[in-house]
């Protein structure tokens, strides 16, 4: 007799296995697909993210979060505009131990491949299986949506993020730091290899047509660009990966759940970047996406148990609630985007103006910083 299985997920990636993992803990059986086949996390791989205390949380409680090592506190993050206005955010004010970790995606794929190999309710497979619920996780180019006919609305942003890492002169000192310049860019370093660590990875957003330029240049003509956005900020800065690029944009799919095509007992739902995509200034996409999978576990746990995982109310709860909570940070994120996007000068000067207001705003600056740091509001006394 064929293995039945109560859920399918489509894609073993970051959040693919975080689902199949927070499902296996609530007793369900999981088909995890992973038709590339498993292999070895590329040590050339050079994307890091930045994640919050509510994903660090999540990943813990599935026994998956790195090595310290693998993982670097952030302690404060410093954003600089191009006229002199600046943001400063602080762990010690928020009463945090860290403001983020910047993860070492190998670092964590290696752990979550681990945590699945060895969960025995999660079964790793190559082509999908039927089941009565089926969670797309494929990212942002998922075949399975289009194949369920669910448009995805795009919005490009007419930038490309070049990302690689560099080796500093001066240690990062645990300090995520980011630079809008006059033409649009976006230069983030981001600290790695723990307290002492004087390497940082790199996301560097461009308009499109400087992207080539970028890409083809010598190294000592790509790192001499660098240093002169970041102000010379961390010393002497030294190539020590290859570049990578994609291309940025907003997107979210009309439906985010449905009944399977010719089958009305089976449903499917979207997770992660196959539901949406923001741009990377505040680091926020993949915190998005844990949080996604992490609603949808706690409503199926929480279902009756004459509900089906695939059932049609149940998944559009989830819809509901990870749309308004994407809502305010995607809208934030755009606005921002096409505020710094913009060359006039009275934009410079305004939002130049506005980032030492908010600077100085206190508790409004609070509550963004703990919305992003994903931290509940303090509890007044």
């Amino acid at each position: 007799m064929a293995q039945t299985f109560d859920v399918c997920i489509r894609g073993a990636g970051i959040v693919g296995r975080t689902l199949a993992l927070l499902l296996a803990r609530e007793r369900l059986s999981v088909a995890l697909v992973d038709s590339a086949g498993s292999h070895a996390p590329s040590h050339s791989d050079v994307r890091a993210y930045a994640m919050n205390v509510a994903s660090r949380a999540i990943l813990e409680s599935v026994r998956s979060w790195p090595d310290p090592e693998h993982a670097t506190a952030v302690l404060q993050m410093q954003v600089h505009g191009d006229q002199g206005g600046s943001v400063t955010f602080d762990a010690n004010r928020q009463h945090a131990e860290a403001m983020a970790w910047i993860v070492d995606v190998p670092a964590l794929e290696r752990r979550l491949a681990d945590a699945t190999r060895f969960q025995p309710l999660v079964d790793v497979v190559r082509e999908p299986v039927k089941a009565p619920l089926t969670v797309v996780c494929e990212g942002r180019a998922s075949k399975s949506r289009a194949e369920f006919g669910v448009e995805f609305d795009v919005t490009p942003y007419g930038q490309t993020a070049i990302a690689t890492r560099l080796r500093c002169e001066r240690t990062h000192s645990q300090i995520a730091r980011q630079w809008f310049t006059a033409d649009g860019s976006i230069l983030a370093f981001l600290p790695l290899e723990g307290e002492q660590g004087n390497s940082v990875a790199v996301v560097w957003s461009i308009p499109h047509e400087q992207v080539q330029q970028w890409l083809s240049c010598d190294d000592a003509a790509f790192v001499q660009k660098l240093q002169e956005v970041s102000e010379s900020s961390l010393g002497t800065l030294e190539l020590i990966a290859p570049r990578a690029s994609w291309p940025l944009q907003q997107a979210q799919a009309c439906r985010w759940c449905g009944a399977m095509p010719g089958a009305a007992d089976q449903s499917w739902a979207l997770a992660g970047d196959a539901a949406h995509s923001v741009h990377p200034l505040a680091g926020q996409g993949l915190n998005i996406g844990i949080g996604d999978v992490s609603a949808l576990a706690r409503i199926l746990s929480e279902r009756q148990s004459w509900r089906s995982v695939g059932d049609a109310k149940l998944l559009r709860q989830y819809e509901r609630e990870r749309k308004s909570a994407l809502l305010p940070l995607g809208t934030t994120m755009d606005a921002l985007q096409q505020l710094f996007a913009r060359p006039e000068s009275p934009l410079q000067a305004l939002r130049n103006w506005g980032m030492r207001g908010f600077e100085m705003s206190g508790p409004i600056k609070d509550w963004v910083a703990r919305q992003a740091m994903g931290l509940q509001p303090p509890t007044r006394r």
